[in-house]
């Protein structure tokens, strides 16, 4: 099946594989673990790769914030990109102009260098391979092995929004008999939403841990952190945030939006003594959160990874 592989698949067949053993790798791939951290000179460089695999429109913006973010959640400043463009022929050097003018704009505002990568057309694929490394330095070790028994799950934004903006520009005929023009524009306009830096650097000072659900959503980000911890998850599943026109959409399209893929949706695990300070700096910057759970001794929660998104966007 397409997609992200499986835990027990990406074990076997890719984590047990990790080349020499060495003392300023401290932490490297892993279930929950989306961006390596290096010790170096300065501090710890932290390195996140990623491509866009689900998007058509708005892809070059999407490539910058999802390795953002990455490098966001392990508590530093993104500031180097490295960018992989492998186009179809038929495309042509128009849509490698196109992506890299869109990756430009964003990496702008972002006050992030694109610092070299590769770029080629090819007969070989009808699709565009679209692929980023981010890189940041953090004086921060933040990993799902700091996580303890009692920590609290803080998530901002909303479940489902990055799925949702895709729906609708990729596929709007899906929305038009379910929602009006003004709400379809508002669910497209989501695509401003999807980074989640701004919140993870006020986080970073009281977690242990931050991950941002992408494939698979709110579920499957917390399956991955549960087995990184080791801990077993009291969800206060009714606390998810979720917008009611993603309620009112996967009700009708008939999808979990807590197994949609949800870049812009930040879930942070914070000490329970701290969760007060972190949302009230949090307010201060307008940015709502909530508390979805807290970790246990007890049993993993079975928790779905699967992604939503590819059943809708296949729908004739």
């Amino acid at each position: 099946m397409p997609g992200k592989l499986q835990p027990d698949i990406l074990k076997q067949n890719v984590l047990n594989f990790t080349g020499a053993l060495r003392d300023d790798l401290l932490v490297g791939g892993g279930i929950g673990e989306d961006a390596a951290l290096i010790r170096v000179p300065s501090g710890v460089l932290v390195a996140a790769s990623d491509p866009v695999t689900g998007a058509g429109k708005n892809a070059g913006s999407l490539l910058v914030h999802i390795n953002a973010n990455d490098v966001a959640c392990k508590g530093a400043d993104p500031s180097w990109l490295v960018v992989t463009l492998i186009v179809p022929d038929t495309l042509g050097v128009a849509f490698v102009g196109e992506i890299m003018r869109e990756i430009h704009d964003t990496c702008a505002q972002m006050n992030i260098a694109i610092a070299g990568g590769h770029t080629e057309l090819t007969d070989k694929y009808a699709q565009p391979v679209i692929s980023g490394t981010m890189l940041g330095i953090t004086h921060y070790e933040l990993g799902a092995k700091n996580i303890r028994e009692g920590d609290c799950v803080l998530v901002t934004g909303h479940a489902g929004l990055e799925g949702m903006s895709i729906i609708a520009h990729d596929r709007k005929e899906l929305l038009t008999d379910i929602f009006t023009s003004q709400e379809i524009d508002i669910i497209r306009s989501w695509k401003d939403n999807l980074s989640v830096v701004k919140p993870a650097k006020i986080l970073r000072e009281f977690s242990r841990y931050m991950h941002d659900p992408t494939e698979g959503g709110i579920n499957g980000a917390l399956y991955e952190v549960q087995q990184g911890a080791g801990l077993g998850l009291e969800l206060y599943d009714d606390a998810i945030p979720v917008s009611p026109l993603t309620l009112r959409a996967s009700e009708k399209l008939s999808f979990d939006y807590r197994n949609m893929i949800s870049s812009g949706m930040l879930l942070a695990v914070i000490p329970p003594e701290r969760v007060n300070d972190a949302q009230e700096k949090l307010r201060e910057q307008n940015i709502t959160s909530a508390i979805i759970g807290k970790f246990t001794d007890g049993e993993k929660l079975s928790l779905s990874t699967h992604e939503e998104l590819w059943q809708v966007l296949a729908r004739v």
